[in-house]
């Protein structure tokens, strides 16, 4: 409840003034615990104006292209009409990372910020690089920051534009048309920024030359709080586990292209993940897990947080009972 209240009231100030979809969430008392936002259960729906696209709908809720797609499979990209149900993501399952400084998930084109008070979280959609052209994982941190950036084309993206008949400048002055956008941070891997973006509708794929970019008011609002220093986690777990309320959570979203496995071997990774999050939690209740809850995100894929336990009280081990 403390979780509804706190998203509703953020929510009903950003829209009376006009602004986006709130991207702020307190983070749980119980350190254990990592599902945010709304309760799963309580799913939020919205419409879209005449004049939108979907990804009008999903710029303005602080989603990216694929997130909103995935969804709401049943509405069309380009005319989703005004009469449409459109489901909007409202709670997330953190990523397993320290919570502190940057974390990047990069299969769900999400990156998350830690303030250093470890109360709230923001969470912000964002663009990969492309197959050919990969983010890297790891950990690493801010070196620099830069408001108004000039674009120093590398040599093998002007090959690339060249090849295709365009031809890059070897500069390419800060302003509104600058691919960088407004502000960028440069990461301690050589080559490698966290940036805006002049094609704000590319948010939410994976377009990028191996750099992230964001939405142009999100890097706005996130780069005056980012700190040279600042440590960032670079990962890919399309599968992650959480607690909330004594019921543990997973929320499954498409592997990166070329990285699929087989159902069977997902299975066996997400079950490893759960008995992970079991025996970190350590509850006095046993868990069984819902085996067509688990099968179904699985399947799905969509990156919604779907609950795949239910508490049942056991004289056993708690242990053996959950598997």
């Amino acid at each position: 409840m403390k979780l509804f209240l706190c998203l509703m009231l953020a929510l009903l100030a950003s829209l009376g003034n006009g602004a986006l979809w709130a991207s702020v969430f307190n983070l749980p008392d119980n350190p254990n615990e990592s599902v945010v936002g709304l309760v799963p259960e309580t799913p939020f729906y919205t419409t879209a104006n005449e004049e939108d696209t979907l990804l009008d709908v999903a710029r303005r809720y602080n989603i990216g292209q694929n997130e909103i797609l995935l969804v709401n499979p049943d509405v069309d990209r380009w005319l989703p009409g005004t009469k449409k149900q459109i489901l909007i993501p409202s709670s997330r399952v953190l990523p397993d990372t320290p919570r502190k400084g940057l974390t990047l998930n990069l299969p769900e084109y999400r990156l998350y910020y830690f303030p250093a008070d470890g109360k709230t979280v923001s969470t912000h959609p964002v663009s990969i690089g492309r197959q050919d052209w990969n983010t890297p994982l790891g950990q690493t941190k801010i070196v620099t920051k830069r408001a108004n950036p000039t674009w120093t084309p590398p040599a093998s993206i002007k090959k690339e534009h060249a090849e295709k008949g365009e031809i890059l400048p070897d500069v390419v002055p800060a302003g509104p048309d600058n691919p960088l956008g407004l502000f960028a941070l440069r990461l301690g891997i050589p080559g490698y920024l966290i940036h805006g973006t002049n094609k704000p509708y590319g948010v939410g794929m994976r377009v990028s030359h191996g750099c992230v970019r964001m939405y142009p008011e999100d890097i706005e609002k996130l780069f005056p709080e980012v700190k040279v220093g600042m440590p960032v986690n670079i990962v890919n777990q399309p599968v992650k586990v959480g607690w909330l309320n004594n019921k543990i959570y997973i929320e499954v979203h498409p592997q990166l292209e070329g990285e699929e496995l087989p159902y069977e071997q997902l299975y066996e990774k997400t079950m490893a993940l759960i008995r992970q999050a079991f025996f970190k939690h350590n509850p006095q209740q046993a868990l069984v897990v819902e085996a067509q809850a688990l099968r179904d995100a699985l399947e799905k894929k969509n990156g919604l947080p779907v609950a795949i336990t239910q508490a049942i009280e056991v004289k056993s081990d708690p242990v053996e009972a959950l598997f």
